[in-house]
C-alpha cells in the first residue's frame, strides 16, 4: 500500500541523539512488536509499556491511533508499517512520531498517555486559495462543530462531516485525537490547532494540521471514508456488501476518477502475490487473476501487460468509460490501481468464468442445452444493444 508519509522525527523538540541503551531497544523493540500485533484484533487504537523504568530497566512507552474511518486490514498494515519504519527512521531517539495518512505511531522513555502534545505541529496546504472572509469564516465555524461534536455530543474524540457552502460547492472535515485523552483535553488540543491554521493555512482552500495528540482537516472534496449506510432488509448479506463498500473502496484516492483506486499490496495480498495458483487466464492484454479482499469478497484482476503501450491518460480515459456503462449482463468494473507502473482493473468476480471455457470444453458444452444457449444469446444481445442503443455513453464496438 502506499501509504502517505505526512510526518516523522522527534516528539521533544529534536534532542540530540544519542547512545540508547540496552535495555530501552529491547523494551522498545517489544513494544512496537505489541503495537503491530494488536492492531490486528483492536478496534483501532491502543497503548502499553515494557520495563519497570528502573535502573538498568529503561521503560518504553508505545501508542497507535488509526484515523476515525480507517478499521481492520488496513490499519492494521498502517501499523505494521509505521513499526517497521519507525525503527528505521529513528535509531537513535529516546522517543518519535510517524504519522501517515492512515495512522500515528508514538513512542518515547516518558509516560506520555493521558497528555497533550501540541508542539512540534505539522501541516500541509493545497494550491487553491478560498473566495474570501466569508468563506473562511464558515469554514471555522463548521470545524468548530465538528470538535463540538467529537467532544461533547459523540465522545468519540473524531467526527467527519460535509456542509454546502454554496449550491454547487461542498466542503469537508475531519477532527480527531488520540483515543488516551478526555474530553476536556481533545477539545484543549483542537482548539490549539484551529488557532495555528488561522497562522499557516486558513487562505488555502485545503489543509491540514496536526500534532502527536490531534488532528484537524478541511478541503473541498471527500477524503475519508463516509460512515456505512444502514444495509438493506437489515439482512446480513447486505451488511456485508455496504462494510466492503465503504471500508475498502472509498477509502482510497480517486484520482480524479469517479471510480476508486485499491492499493497494490491489497490487490497483492489477495492474489497471493499474482501467484500461478491464482491466474484465470490470459486475455489480449494481459493475465488475469482471482483474488480474495480483506472482507471475503472474491474479484478477479486484470493486470494489464507493461508491453501494451498504453499510456496513463490512456488507461485513465478507458476506466472512465467502462466506470460508467452500468447493465446487469455487463461485467462490473469495481476498481483500479496505477501504482509502481502497474496498471491494473479489478472486476467482480464472475463464478462461472468466461463463455468460451464451457463452449470448447468436451465435458462442459454437454451441459448447455438449447434453452440454456438461447438466454446466453438474449443476455449478449441485451448488453450489447444498451452500449449502442440506451447507455448515456457513445461506444464505439471493435472486432
Amino acid at each position: 500500500m502506499a501509504q502517505k508519509l505526512l510526518y516523522v522525527g522527534d516528539d521533544s523538540n529534536y534532542t540530540t541523539p544519542k547512545p540508547l541503551s540496552s535495555a530501552f531497544q529491547t523494551n522498545l523493540k517489544s513494544v512496537l512488536s505489541w503495537l503491530s500485533g494488536d492492531a490486528a484484533t483492536s478496534k483501532g487504537y491502543n497503548h502499553n509499556s515494557f520495563g519497570n523504568n528502573t535502573p538498568g530497566d529503561a521503560a518504553a512507552y508505545g501508542l497507535y491511533d488509526c484515523r476515525g474511518d480507517v478499521a481492520g486490514y488496513f490499519c492494521q498494515f498502517c501499523v505494521s508499517t509505521a513499526t517497521s519504519e519507525v525503527f528505521q527512521r529513528c535509531p537513535s531517539r529516546e522517543s518519535a512520531i510517524i504519522w501517515y495518512d492512515f495512522c500515528l505511531l508514538r513512542y518515547s522513555n516518558e509516560n506520555f498517555f493521558g497528555n497533550v502534545t501540541v508542539y512540534p505541529s505539522w501541516h500541509g496546504t493545497g494550491k487553491k486559495n478560498v473566495s474570501g472572509a466569508e468563506e473562511i469564516q464558515k469554514g471555522e465555524d463548521f470545524m468548530r462543530s465538528l470538535i463540538r461534536k467529537a467532544t461533547v455530543e459523540t465522545n468519540q474524540l473524531y467526527y467527519m462531516d460535509a456542509f454546502n457552502l454554496s449550491s454547487s460547492q461542498r466542503r469537508y472535515g475531519l477532527v480527531q485525537c488520540g483515543r488516551d485523552l478526555t474530553n476536556h483535553r481533545c477539545r484543549q488540543c483542537l482548539e490549539a490547532l484551529l488557532a495555528q491554521v488561522r497562522e499557516c493555512c486558513e487562505h488555502n482552500l485545503g489543509w491540514f494540521v496536526g500534532t502527536a495528540s490531534c488532528l484537524v482537516k478541511y478541503d473541498d472534496y471527500i477524503f475519508y471514508n463516509p460512515p456505512s449506510s444502514v444495509s438493506v432488509s437489515g439482512s446480513r448479506k447486505g451488511e456485508t456488501s455496504i462494510a466492503f463498500y465503504s471500508d475498502v473502496v472509498t477509502l482510497f484516492s480517486h484520482l480524479n476518477l469517479d471510480l476508486p483506486t485499491i492499493p497494490l499490496i491489497t490487490i497483492r495480498k489477495s492474489t497471493d502475490d499474482f501467484s500461478v495458483a491464482s491466474k484465470l487466464g490470459q486475455g489480449g492484454f494481459g493475465p488475469v487473476y482471482k483474488g480474495t479482499l480483506p472482507d471475503g469478497r472474491q474479484i478477479a484482476v486484470k493486470r494489464l501487460s507493461q508491453t501494451s503501450g498504453q499510456g496513463s491518460e490512456e488507461f485513465k480515459n478507458e476506466v472512465m468509460l467502462i466506470a460508467k456503462l452500468q447493465h446487469r449482463n455487463l461485467v462490473r468494473l469495481l476498481a483500479c490501481s496505477m501504482e509502481e507502473n502497474e496498471k491494473i482493473l479489478v472486476y467482480e468476480y464472475m463464478s462461472n468464468s468466461s463463455l468460451d471455457f464451457h463452449l470448447f470444453d468436451e465435458r462442459k458444452k454437454r451441459q448447455l442445452d438449447w434453452n440454456i444457449r438461447l438466454n446466453i444469446i438474449n443476455g449478449i444481445a441485451k448488453g450489447l444493444l444498451y452500449l449502442h442503443e440506451d447507455s448515456r455513453l457513445k461506444v464505439i464496438h471493435r472486432i
